[in-house]
């Protein structure tokens, strides 16, 4: 069993979840509210002093946190993380990107309109461009495979699906990029995403 700390508003948080569910990992889930600050109480910051969600307090008592670190460890040995070199270095190759050039501006732009009660017009034009520039690699990347590894499932689809679902929620209309929207499908089904 282990302790996944979270806010369910968060892709980062909600890639852990997905992993343990999709391995048959026992976890217990507690919610952490990002928008009131609940990640920097005392209790939190003793477990986990970056100050941040979501991070895991493992059975040995350890505590790991950044959300494709977390995923990476938990699905150490499965079929989500390829056997392939190649196909495992491109996994890795993916989930960086995911992390500074598509999460920093789709993410970003998601939470300002969504959570903060951003305009459109508020937006920083600079996010809104990096986001459109982040979708049109992945359309263009999944115009030649079905998944962003290869022919099957992996973390870095965990990793990016995250975000990308939830584009719209971010001002970013996918009607333009129909291999992302058939590729969201596919990953949804293959990772067993329900929420």
């Amino acid at each position: 069993m282990i302790d996944i700390y979270g806010d369910r508003i968060s892709g980062n948080c909600l890639k852990v979840k997905w992993v343990a569910e999709h391995l048959g990992i026992a976890f217990a889930w507690h919610d952490v509210n990002v928008v009131t600050g609940a990640t920097r109480t005392p209790a939190l910051l003793a477990l986990n002093p970056a100050g941040k969600v979501p991070f895991v307090v493992l059975p040995g008592g350890e505590t790991l946190s950044e959300s494709n670190a977390i995923i990476h460890h938990l699905a150490e040995g499965s079929a989500l993380i390829p056997v392939d070199p190649l196909a495992r270095a491109r996994m890795l190759q993916w989930m960086f990107w995911e992390q500074y050039s598509h999460e920093p501006y789709v993410a970003v732009c998601r939470f300002q309109l969504r959570y903060l009660g951003h305009s459109a017009a508020d937006l920083d034009p600079r996010l809104v461009e990096r986001g459109h520039a982040a979708l049109a690699l992945m359309e263009a990347t999944l115009a030649q495979r079905r998944f962003f590894a290869g022919d099957a499932v992996s973390l870095a689809d965990v990793a990016l699906v995250a975000y990308t679902r939830v584009a719209h929620e971010g001002g970013f209309d996918l009607a333009g990029y129909p291999k992302v929207r058939g590729w969201i499908g596919r990953a949804e089904q293959a990772i067993g995403i329900r929420d």
